[in-house]
């Protein structure tokens, strides 16, 4: 194995909106050698997150920006190759905040877990058993609070996060309806995840066919998208319906923020309540929903699907194609 060459995807310039390829640069440079109390991890996958977005613009967001010239944030998931850390041995499988590189020297305190499930795929710790599955679970669960019979409508309903909510909501006795993009998403919801019914909001009569696949309202909403799409959810809110706000794919930038119809008056009218979230604030949630998620996916109630693009040079283009909407399922990266 060769430890002295590190491919590392850096952030060239700063985007405005959506990043593009030509505002990362892919640099070889030495492994770096171990500080005392670090170990090295050696990445095998790379995620790819509609979040991403919001930690290389210059707006405000909930993080730091990353900063032109460092490597780009990013969830990864490896093993540790070398170690100065006892409790942390070599050969450990681990899952953090790794960057998009092959090598990461880092500190216990970038591991945010060990990945204890590998009877599963490694790549799972990146989607359904990660970060993915976390926000699914604690948004839908806690925030959303749904009720057996109760209709919960989901965006984004055939991504990463989406495809779990519908899923997990099926579990707990609702309907689900997911809102997708195009045919093929479209058909992914009910066919692979279960929903109840779903909704190509890129069809000419989408909101006849949202009317007609809702004729009880809707209960829960978890929102991945903001914009037009979710216009025509919060129409249709139920009294004391719950919109959980998970993410704004559809809104391509925020300076100046775009105007639409006002969403006061049916929160009130509605008896409703909107709360938006970043899992990040909760990491106490998590043994608890990846026991319930890793425990569903064995038992064949909680599937996934997977994207994967091969190799660190696909990675400058993978955040835009997230919003091209070129992945089905999971959006990874499999390093050589």
């Amino acid at each position: 194995m060769n430890l002295r060459n590190n491919r590392q995807v850096r952030l060239r310039s700063r985007p405005n909106g959506i990043p593009q390829a030509e505002h990362f640069e892919i640099a070889r440079v030495p492994v770096p050698p171990l500080a005392p109390g670090q170990v090295l991890v050696r990445n095998e996958w790379l995620s790819v997150e509609p979040a991403m977005r919001g930690w290389v613009n210059a707006v405000a967001n909930y993080s730091e920006p990353v900063a032109i010239g460092a490597v780009m944030r990013a969830f990864a998931a490896g093993r540790i190759v070398e170690s100065t850390l006892p409790e942390w041995p070599v050969g450990t499988p681990v899952t953090g905040m790794f960057g998009w590189q092959d090598y990461a020297a880092v500190a216990p305190s970038a591991i945010l877990r060990r990945i204890a499930d590998e009877d599963l795929p490694m790549s799972t710790a990146l989607g359904v058993l990660g970060i993915n599955g976390i926000t699914a679970h604690y948004g839908l669960l806690e925030i959303g609070q749904p009720r057996a019979g109760e209709t919960v409508v989901v965006s984004t309903a055939a991504g990463a996060v989406g495809s779990c909510v519908g899923q997990i909501a099926k579990l707990r006795g609702c309907r689900a309806v997911g809102i997708a993009g195009g045919e093929t998403k479209r058909r992914l919801c009910l066919d692979r995840f279960g929903y109840d019914a779903a909704v190509d909001y890129k069809a000419p009569e989408f909101e006849q066919r949202l009317a007609e696949v809702l004729p009880n309202g809707v209960d829960v909403y978890f929102d991945n998208t903001a914009g037009a799409i979710s216009d025509a959810v919060l129409a249709r809110l139920n009294v004391g319906a719950r919109v959980v706000i998970c993410g704004t794919a559809s809104v391509a930038q925020w300076d100046p923020p775009p105007l639409g119809p006002r969403v006061e008056r049916h929160m009130l009218t509605k008896r409703a309540r909107m709360q938006g979230f970043v899992i990040f604030d909760h990491p106490e949630h998590a043994p608890a929903a990846l026991a319930d998620l890793a425990g569903w996916v064995r038992e064949g109630r909680l599937h996934y699907v997977e994207e994967v693009l091969e190799g660190i040079e696909s990675a400058p283009d993978a955040i835009a194609g997230l919003y091209r909407g070129e992945n089905l399922g999971k959006r990874l990266i499999r390093l050589a």
